[in-house]
């Protein structure tokens, strides 16, 4: 496929939206993050001195203290946003993403504009934590029952991230899609993307759903989606198909090592993130046991000479 002028821009852009991700942060921490979804019960301290404890150098938002409409936690607020933003500053972590619930499939005009206003407010969290992305979701009514999207589907997801962006871009933020329930296969996710015009959108890669979901090798998500990836999520598990159970870090056959090594190979920037879906699934291993445990494995994978 022949690149652009205007894809020329979009991928200059979304390198600097990368690098930026990461220019805050000198220290030689590696650029390994988790997901908030793993620690339900975690307060925003013991989370930041764990992050800071096991080498992280930042913490993707989803959800704290069981409550997953992140803006509207105390920590939050007016009065208290300054004091968490010096905390996370003083363990030398970033915010790597803020994580929204928000669902760009409604059609009904009464839901579509819930759904827009709410992503808008994290958007303007994210925007007062100085964290680079939001995530969306795309999904079809029915998200537990993925389906190829019809036409429909992607028109309506498209033109919400593009909304979405507009909005996110002057706030020196983007809104990240993530490839997850509907949107797992690279040509529905790079029609999306390229649909949504908007130098402010980009792709939330969750490894392990393009892998399990759409049969992709890393390699060639990689290579078809490359210009929009700007965060990811990781994952492992043993099984095959819809039969699946999730396990520590390297202990399942989700191909990790690849999926990172083919990042690095494309000059991602970004950060690697764990997405231990403790929330979702209370019998996981706990948190004291396996963030730490992602650390270490994808720590030493990231420690390997590049290919």
């Amino acid at each position: 496929m022949s690149t652009t002028r205007r894809d020329f821009v979009k991928q200059a852009f979304g390198a600097v939206m990368a690098t930026g991700a990461l220019q805050h942060y000198k220290t030689s921490r590696l650029p390994i993050s988790f997901s908030t979804l793993g620690c339900p019960a975690w307060n925003i301290d013991k989370i930041l001195d764990f992050a800071e404890q096991h080498g992280f150098a930042a913490v993707e938002l989803r959800g704290l203290e069981g409550n997953l409409d992140v803006p509207s936690h105390p920590a939050f607020a007016a009065q208290n946003i300054g004091q968490t933003k010096r905390a996370i500053a003083s363990h030398g972590l970033r915010i790597a993403c803020v994580s929204s619930s928000t669902s760009l499939h409604e059609s009904d005009p009464a839901k579509r504009s819930h759904e827009l206003a709410d992503a808008r407010r994290f958007i303007d969290l994210a925007a007062a934590l100085d964290a680079p992305y939001v995530r969306v979701f795309g999904n079809s009514p029915d998200s537990e029952k993925p389906v190829a999207p019809n036409a429909k589907l992607k028109e309506l997801v498209a033109s919400g991230l593009h909304e979405l962006g507009e909005y996110a871009g002057p706030r020196k933020v983007a809104v990240l899609i993530e490839s997850h329930d509907d949107f797992t296969a690279s040509a529905d996710l790079g029609e999306v993307l390229q649909r949504a015009d908007s130098l402010h959108v980009g792709l939330l890669w969750d490894a392990y759903h393009t892998f399990v979901g759409s049969n992709e090798d890393p390699e060639s998500t990689v290579r078809n989606l490359r210009r929009w990836i700007r965060h990811t999520h990781l994952k492992d598990s043993i099984g095959i198909g819809s039969d699946r159970k999730y396990v520590l870090t390297g202990r399942g056959n989700i191909p990790i090592q690849r999926q990172i090594n083919s990042l690095r190979s494309s000059g991602y920037q970004g950060f690697y993130c764990f997405e231990w879906e403790k929330v979702w699934h209370p019998d996981l291993i706990d948190p004291e046991i396996a963030i730490p445990d992602f650390a270490r494995v994808v720590g030493g994978y990231l420690r390997q000479p590049r290919a």
